[in-house]
């Protein structure tokens, strides 16, 4: 009975351990190189632009980010880290620069897109998700 009782405690602290494990590495900020940071937009946030950002949103992102860019995605809920909101005021404050760094490098859950979408057609993608604040 001892040992029963050890190995289940031993399991629940292993278990235990994963999970913070786990949780810490999702939660750590997400560095962005200082060039990117203070990298201009070069697409022009216009009506075509916009809306060249939003089918290539409605392609690649919908299924996480949701229609309206809330994180409610269909995938959403499978997903080991929750989905930012584009309307979130962290996101919304975050530059154009960081966002395409983002999109173009992927962390975790979050694709990588360099190489799938090219540089135009992510800057595009941000024009998008800037015109869902409004």
């Amino acid at each position: 009975m001892k040992k029963l009782k050890q190995f289940a405690l031993l399991t629940v602290v292993l278990i235990y351990g994963i999970s913070l494990t786990s949780f810490g590495q999702q939660s750590k900020p997400w560095v962005v190189p200082a060039n990117f940071k203070t990298m201009a937009n070069p697409v022009k946030s216009d009506d075509a632009s916009i809306l060249a950002g939003k089918d290539l949103f409605n392609k690649n992102c919908i299924a996480c980010h949701g229609k309206t860019g809330i994180g409610d995605g269909p995938k959403s809920k499978g997903l080991k880290t929750p989905v930012s909101s584009f309307l979130a005021a962290d996101v919304q404050k975050q530059t154009d620069g960081e966002l395409f760094y983002k999109s173009k490098s992927g962390r975790g859950d979050m694709p990588k897109y360099e190489g799938k979408i090219d540089d135009t057609g992510l800057w595009q993608t941000v024009n998008y998700i800037r015109s869902l604040k409004k």
